[in-house]
């Protein structure tokens, strides 16, 4: 069977090509170059790493079924992948089909959320580490808002552990860049130091693989798959807090890593002194190294950002256009470029020309959203009306259960809706502290996560005020 490759993924083909479009076939099959037949197992060559992601993650059941008829339910597939320069991986990745769980190896993107142990072998791969890899320091516009991150993450990427900055952590808000600069700073290491082992995930990532370990008996093996790291990058740290088992062998793993000269990164949506939920002995430890804050960007730097985005689409708009974008859009990044990419798109799919008066009528929502003043009083009433409690009682100290999820949730929607800090916010519901505001911001997160039907009134209440402020 060694020689007969071509002759069975020619059958898979045939069966393939019946049940996909024309398109799906050229695009995702066609390209796909059989390499050896060895036993019961076939191993095809693909073009990259995200061209297997997409297989796997669209049709993984099309292809249990072409191997179960070509080569039998005892059939294995293994992808060897493309990678830098054309060089394919050392190491073919044997995935996981439908129906045969014993005979074949659980997918890589099934190991690197459910059991990390099993990417030891990928140790010195950026696969391993779950890097994009478009995020990096060139695409990472700088700004007042954001130098000093950026540059710790570059003298980090330089240095690991080596410098003063051990652990790193930044924080922001919602869409201001944190997971981009320090993917970047892993690329960035990846490509200094070509040897080192550098993991990302975050923190629910972590959590849901340590709750697996527990369940497997496998701790031991969980841990020692991260003191094997060089660089370990957690993102959106704040979600440990509460976590206790979690955050007990996040702190031994931090310790080792730390001693042994290993680098630590980490995201946040808020300062050290901030968090809550976290051991004080964890939060002492994030206060070793620097902790650098990026901002909302400026006028300036939403300009360059948008610029930045146009060259590398290989796209050209007129520089009042371009302004009218920035000043439009005050908020974050993300929705910077998603507003960017959606005006684009509405050109190209009615085949019109990009020009200021296009643009004001299709950001003509967004932007009535963005610069309609909400005012917290007015979202204090909304919410006391939706309730049934009365203003008086919002700003009260009552602790009675009804009165505290109005509270919490006047303070969630404040947060979004406003740009008022979160001293300012506690100052409007009685004089509390900032504290408060981020304990009911963490409740009220928690309660659209498990509480469908709190989930569906927040949803009804914010339409609301959608259509009343638009």
């Amino acid at each position: 069977m060694r020689n007969d490759h071509r002759v069975v993924w020619a059958s898979c083909l045939q069966v393939i090509q019946e049940q996909v479009s024309e398109q799906s076939f050229k695009t995702w099959f066609k390209p796909i170059v059989p390499q050896k037949l060895v036993a019961h197992t076939l191993t095809i060559q693909v073009p990259s790493q995200f061209f297997y992601e997409w297989l796997e993650e669209h049709y993984l059941t099309l292809l249990r079924q072409v191997i179960d008829q070509t080569l039998g339910p005892q059939g294995k597939l293994e992808y060897s992948i493309i990678v830098d320069k054309g060089k394919p991986r050392q190491k073919p990745v044997t995935i996981q089909l439908p129906g045969h769980q014993r005979a074949a190896q659980p997918s890589t993107a099934e190991a690197s959320f459910k059991n990390p142990i099993t990417l030891k072998s990928l140790a010195n791969t950026s696969q391993a580490a779950h890097l994009n890899p478009n995020y990096t320091f060139d695409t990472y516009i700088e700004g007042d808002c954001n130098r000093l991150a950026k540059s710790a993450a570059q003298a980090v990427a330089k240095k690991p552990g080596s410098t003063s900055f051990n652990p790193l952590m930044i924080y922001g808000g919602v869409g201001l860049g944190k997971t981009h600069v320090v993917q970047a700073l892993g690329n960035a290491l990846k490509q200094n130091f070509a040897k080192k082992f550098v993991i990302y995930v975050s923190s629910e990532q972590f959590t849901a693989q340590f709750i697996d370990a527990l369940r497997s008996n496998s701790i031991q093996d969980f841990s020692h798959f991260y003191l094997q790291a060089d660089l370990l990058i957690i993102d959106d740290i704040q979600f440990l807090a509460g976590k206790e088992k979690t955050q007990e062998i996040f702190f031994h793993i931090f310790n080792h890593l730390h001693q042994a000269g290993k680098q630590i990164v980490m995201t946040s949506d808020c300062p050290p002194r901030e968090l809550k939920g976290l051991q004080e002995r964890l939060l002492s430890r994030f206060k070793w190294g620097l902790t650098a804050d990026l901002q909302q960007p400026d006028f300036e730097t939403r300009i360059a950002i948008v610029q930045s985005k146009l060259v590398a689409d290989g796209l050209h708009l007129a520089d009042d256009l371009v302004q009218y974008i920035a000043h439009s859009v005050n908020t974050n990044i993300r929705e910077l470029e998603g507003v960017l990419i959606s005006l684009l798109a509405h050109a190209s799919l009615n085949k019109q020309e990009v020009d200021l008066a296009l643009a004001q009528k299709v950001l003509r929502h967004i932007v009535q959203e963005t610069d309609t003043e909400v005012s917290v009083d007015y979202l204090q009433k909304a919410v006391a009306e939706h309730s049934h409690v009365t203003l008086e009682q919002l700003k009260s100290k009552s602790r009675k259960r009804e009165v505290v999820l109005a509270r919490q949730t006047a303070m969630y929607l404040s947060k979004k809706y406003t740009n008022h800090s979160l001293k300012s916010i506690g100052d409007y519901f009685g004089g509390r502290d900032h504290s408060s505001v981020i304990h009911a911001l963490q409740t009220i997160n928690d309660l659209l996560d498990t509480n469908p039907p709190f989930r569906r009134s927040l949803e009804d209440l914010q339409h609301k005020i959608k259509f009343q402020v638009t």
